[in-house]
């Protein structure tokens, strides 16, 4: 057999969660699970994906370690690196996937960019659990739940001096890669999305702080905007959510339709940009972000 090089493996982040499922075991016991994806990037095709049943009396950070430890070995034989970031949204169990993590060098993320991982528990939820044995049809723990936190204003250091609604040409948006850009994070756009809707989103324009203002937006780990009354939210991180700013009402019901249309018939893709002007073509930051539920 010959060994596979470190440089031959392929390098991505992966997205974690390690929560009880909707389903009874044998000893009428909510069954635990670990889910593991790896971050797919802009063109990538192929996932890393990996699940491991935890029994309910072995839910703590030694298992999660070894379980982890698991699959890093099942991920390198697959021709994928052990990972340097995991990313995970849900808050009642940072402390334990932190701990693991710690132990085998990883960096735990708190961020709502899981966004390959949420789609892989959606579609457990639809049409992988209600087949199991012990099937409750009721979701014990939920993959996405509202945020109630209040928005508050953008920190200084992430406020534009102006901004400006606006949207891209999916085909256009299929080109992001090429562009020259100092902060970014793309994700992959699905083939079944038509080609000729367009992608909303907002600039956010500063002369002077323009590469600053990205590398602390990238900071924030942006997932995704929505309306609330006149108010353009970002949510981002954990839980934190960002008043990004205010709109007058005409402009409101014009923007949430793009948004409600986009979430409908574009996978819910969104945009962030950061430059220098409007007039200005080169990008100091951009990212793709997805509304695909609440997170």
């Amino acid at each position: 057999m010959i060994a596979t090089k470190k440089s031959d493996l392929k390098n991505t982040d992966w997205e974690l969660d390690f929560y009880s499922r909707p389903i009874i075991d044998e000893n009428g016991k909510k069954r635990w699970e670990l889910l593991i994806t790896s971050t797919n990037n802009f063109k990538d095709t192929k996932t890393f994906k990996w699940e491991k049943t935890c029994p309910a009396n072995s839910v703590n950070s030694i298992w999660l370690k070894n379980a982890l430890e698991e699959a890093i070995d099942e991920a390198c034989s697959q021709g994928w690196e052990k990972p340097s970031v995991i990313r995970c949204w849900r808050s009642s169990m940072k402390t334990m996937i932190k701990r693991a993590a710690d132990q085998i060098g990883i960096e735990l993320i708190s961020s709502r960019r899981t966004y390959s991982l949420l789609e892989w528990i959606n579609d457990r939820e639809k049409s992988f659990y209600p087949k199991q044995k012990g099937y409750i049809g009721v979701n014990l723990a939920p993959p996405s739940s509202p945020i109630a936190n209040q928005a508050i204003p953008l920190p200084e250091e992430v406020r534009g001096d102006s901004w400006s609604f606006a949207s891209l040409s999916l085909n256009t948006l299929r080109e992001a890669d090429e562009w020259e850009i100092q902060f970014s994070n793309l994700i992959p756009i699905k083939d079944s999305i038509d080609q000729h809707i367009s992608i909303p989103g907002i600039r956010l324009f500063s002369p002077k702080r323009s590469l600053a203002l990205a590398a602390w937006l990238g900071g924030l780990e942006p997932a995704k905007l929505l309306i609330e009354g006149t108010q353009i939210i970002l949510e981002a991180g954990q839980s934190d959510r960002w008043l990004v700013t205010d709109v007058d009402k005409e402009a409101k019901e014009a923007i949430e339709n793009n948004f409600i249309n986009t979430k409908i018939e574009a996978d819910g893709l969104q945009f962030i940009s950061v430059q220098k002007s409007p007039e200005e073509n080169s990008l100091d930051g951009f990212w793709m972000l997805k509304d695909i539920g609440e997170i």
